[in-house]
């Protein structure tokens, strides 16, 4: 009697992660106010009714969706931080966080759908905010715990400081490729600009 709801949680679960990837699909080729609830349906091969029972509308499965791909994003940079010890060979770290981070064109695409969203709706600017507000305390905190043993450029101030600097040097690198779409070229520049961000010049802890 107790295997029936977990049937039904597994094929809700697997239902809402197809309707997920539809949409990004739908949303990184049309934009985010061109696609309808149809079209998302139709792309996953499910009806109306399966969207109804996962999400109530279309900006709420966008939510959704933008917080599944910002969670990742924000894991991404915490375990590349987190490998070493006390210290913090940055270096090392900026190599670690962009071999992994989330460089993908279409993502991007759907994140700054995301952004001009949330610059017309006060509720979802909030949410944004609080994604960014995560993805910086977990660099705050990464760099604070290595603080004695890598000392950070005096011009950024505080960990906090470091923290927004590598996040506005990853919102100039994202936004240069989404319109050269060389995500080679965006990895290496990443790197040279966090490491010069975080060294004396990249020269070296300061």
């Amino acid at each position: 009697m107790e295997q029936t709801p977990r049937r039904v949680t597994r094929r809700r679960v697997r239902t809402r992660a197809r309707l997920l990837d539809a949409a990004f699909t739908v949303f990184a080729a049309k934009g985010f106010g061109r696609v309808t609830i149809e079209e998302v349906c139709e792309a996953a091969g499910f009806s109306r009714g399966a969207f109804y029972s996962n999400f109530a509308t279309l900006d709420e499965l966008f939510f959704a969706l933008y917080r599944d791909r910002a969670g990742l994003l924000e894991a991404q940079v915490a375990d590349a931080l987190a490998q070493d010890g006390p210290g913090l060979d940055v270096p090392a770290a900026v190599d670690r966080v962009t071999e992994v981070l989330l460089l993908d064109v279409d993502w991007l695409l759907v994140k700054t759908d995301f952004l001009v969203h949330a610059a017309r709706d006060p509720v979802v600017a909030r949410a944004l905010l609080d994604h960014r507000a995560r993805l910086r305390e977990a660099i705050a905190d990464r760099l604070s715990r290595a603080g004695g043993h890598t000392a950070l450029p005096a011009v950024l101030g505080d960990a906090d400081g470091a923290a927004r600097a590598v996040v506005a040097a990853y919102d100039g690198v994202t936004t240069q490729l989404l319109l050269d779409r060389d995500t080679e070229a965006a990895r290496a520049w990443l790197g040279q600009l966090l490491t010069a961000l975080l060294t004396d010049g990249g020269r070296g802890p300061a």
